[in-house]
């Protein structure tokens, strides 16, 4: 008897598999076309408009597509559980199985392994793959823009950021560019004020350009002065001019200065790491939204398990249930997680909740849930 059980859920896992991997493949491969129709229908236009191959829309949208992989996979995984674990029990198959003694865990242990290896997909894709996608595709549009603006534009005014204003608090140094143009990698209009322990300007340097020499390691200033101030009656004290100052004590990354006020949810995973470094450095409040959004992009790898914990309890419900009541009930679920993950942001902005702990909040939510749901299938 033991051996025919054995040898039935080998069967039967092998079976499990094949139908699940396949609807996978389905539900993944119609959800990414999806995608691209909408990146087509957002995108083409425009990159029409600044004068893109067809080569280069081809890479464009090969670069873009890797990082809808990370939102796509958990949906899929949702989709495709529900849909075939709930035809295998109105198949009787797994009503069949659980008469038999085996347990509900063994019968979808073929999906947890499954699911182990989307953890580490999932992983891979947030900390890799999607952060390549974010930050290739952004640097193809913007290279596009500034070989289409370059055509009627001087090469000072491609690219061009206005006002960026940096305050580096761990060298009391305040930054301030006119503008700063991404296709030169040059700021213009650059004032520079060093500061005392006290937050006293003690000199301040006035350029008409200036760029970061990573050879050299540190900030070349063209055509300017520097102007030595008193720290305790602000009065000046004489003007230096110069044509060429080199900084070498000056190791700001332009990088930063530029991410500086952007949105968390539009940044990569290393950009998010490099400003909440930068925010760490004397705590500033401001660093708090990025430290949640990197938290949350490395707790959502175990969102495949997650969605497997979630989606077993109400795809194997009784049979008298429509299914339709257990996707209704999943996906409520998801909005329940979407409501946690705000509050928790919410919370973890004001200071209120560590970021660490409120990128987690949602995940724990959602696991208490599907523990008391396996509980309850007993």
């Amino acid at each position: 008897m033991e051996s025919f059980q054995k040898e039935t859920l080998n069967t039967y896992d092998r079976h499990l598999l094949r139908e699940w991997l396949q609807i996978l493949s389905i539900v993944i491969g119609a959800m990414m076309g999806l995608l691209l129709m909408q990146v087509l229908y957002d995108d083409f236009r425009e990159l029409k408009d600044i004068g893109a191959r067809a080569s280069d829309f081809l890479i464009y949208f090969l670069v873009t597509i890797p990082g809808f992989l990370g939102l796509v996979l958990p949906v899929a995984l949702l989709i495709s559980l529900l849909f075939v674990l709930g035809k295998l029990h109105r198949a009787n198959e797994l009503i069949v199985l659980r008469a038999a003694g085996v347990g509900l865990l063994r019968i979808t242990a073929p999906v947890w392994l499954i699911g182990v290896f989307a953890c580490g997909a999932t992983w891979y894709l947030n900390a890799s793959i999607v952060p390549w996608s974010v930050e290739t595709s952004r640097e193809l549009r913007t290279s596009l823009n500034y070989r289409h603006a370059a055509k009627t534009l001087a090469e000072e005014q491609v690219g061009v950021i206005q006002s960026v204003a940096f305050d580096n608090r761990e060298t009391n140094r305040m930054w301030y560019f006119n503008r700063y143009s991404n296709f030169t990698q040059k700021g213009y209009g650059v004032t520079v004020s060093e500061l005392n322990t006290d937050r006293k300007e003690t000199q301040r340097l006035i350029a008409n350009q200036a760029w970061y020499d990573a050879k050299r390691g540190g900030w070349v200033f063209r055509d300017g002065q520097i102007l030595t101030m008193d720290p305790l009656t602000g009065e000046m004290l004489g003007p230096k001019a110069f044509e060429e100052e080199f900084r070498g004590s000056f190791s700001e990354d332009p990088e930063i200065m530029l991410l500086i006020d952007r949105k968390a949810i539009n940044l990569s995973l290393h950009e998010l790491k490099k400003l909440m470094d930068f925010y760490a450095i004397d705590e500033n409040p401001k660093g708090l939204s990025y430290a949640v959004r990197y938290f949350g992009i490395l707790a959502d790898a175990f969102g495949p398990l997650l969605v497997i914990a979630l989606a077993v309890p109400f795809a194997v419900s009784g049979v008298r249930v429509n299914p339709a009541v257990g996707v209704s009930k999943s996906i409520g679920l998801f909005f329940l997680y979407y409501i946690l993950m705000n509050v928790a942001n919410a919370l973890a902005a004001k200071n209120l909740m560590d970021p660490l702990w409120a990128a987690w909040l949602p995940n724990i939510g959602m696991s208490t849930i599907a523990v008391w749901l396996f509980w309850r299938l007993r």
